[in-house]
């Protein structure tokens, strides 16, 4: 995959800042605040920063963890999972292939059929509905 890069000046004239503090800063949203959160149309979940496809929706559920939860990415070289052990925790932050946009964290207490939970920030997302 074709890696995009830019510099954090770039990025911050590109998005707004929200967008610029989670994506590029690795940031958080507030939860229940994210306007996916109780989203339920169908489409495709682009990343914000590079328009890679990262979820479809039809993977999404309601987790009540307060930000948009998936099961999996479209496919698993959209995503690059890196040990996170900041704020006294040990996790895995996902973050965009294409751009290395921080997208949330992954954890291990999903649904079938992966049992995974990805955990993402929806400022770092698209949703693009189907034709």
């Amino acid at each position: 995959m074709q890696k995009i890069e830019k510099t954090l000046e770039q990025w911050r004239s590109m998005l707004d800042p929200e967008q610029y503090q989670v994506c590029r800063l690795k940031g958080t949203e507030r939860p229940f605040s994210g306007k996916y959160n109780s989203e339920r149309r169908d489409g495709i979940y682009h990343c914000i920063c590079c328009s890679l496809p990262l979820f479809d929706a039809q993977t999404k559920f309601d987790s009540g963890c307060g930000w948009p939860s998936f099961y999996a990415p479209i496919e698993d070289s959209a995503m690059i999972e890196i040990r996170d052990i900041s704020h006294g925790m040990i996790r895995t932050e996902v973050t965009c292939a294409r751009c290395d946009a921080h997208l949330g964290h992954v954890f291990p207490d999903g649904p079938p059929p992966t049992g995974l939970r990805y955990c993402i920030n929806s400022v770092c997302i698209d949703l693009r509905p189907r034709d």
